[in-house]
């Protein structure tokens, strides 16, 4: 079972993901720092952690939602080639 987030850090991390796409990555030191320079003191450095982790694993799940995609097209290309 997963942590529980509270809807203000899936909200910030919404917001930031929305803003912010092309810089969100998997790394939690990446997004820490995108966040940090985002709220800029205005909330806690805890919450700011738990967004900077929200938007890791989202990136992650889109990662690997993307990867599945590709593996499944891949497969049915190589099945229409067999018959």
């Amino acid at each position: 079972m997963g942590k529980v987030r509270t809807r203000k850090v899936k909200t910030l991390a919404r917001e930031i993901l929305e803003t912010y796409k092309d810089q969100i990555s998997v790394s939690f030191e990446d997004n820490k720092r995108l966040v940090r320079s985002v709220l800029q003191g205005r909330f806690s450095k805890r919450l700011a952690n738990r967004v900077a982790g929200y938007l890791t694993s989202l990136a992650k799940r889109t990662l690997d939602t993307q990867q599945q995609a590709e593996e499944t097209k891949i497969t049915e290309e190589q099945q229409s080639n067999v018959s």
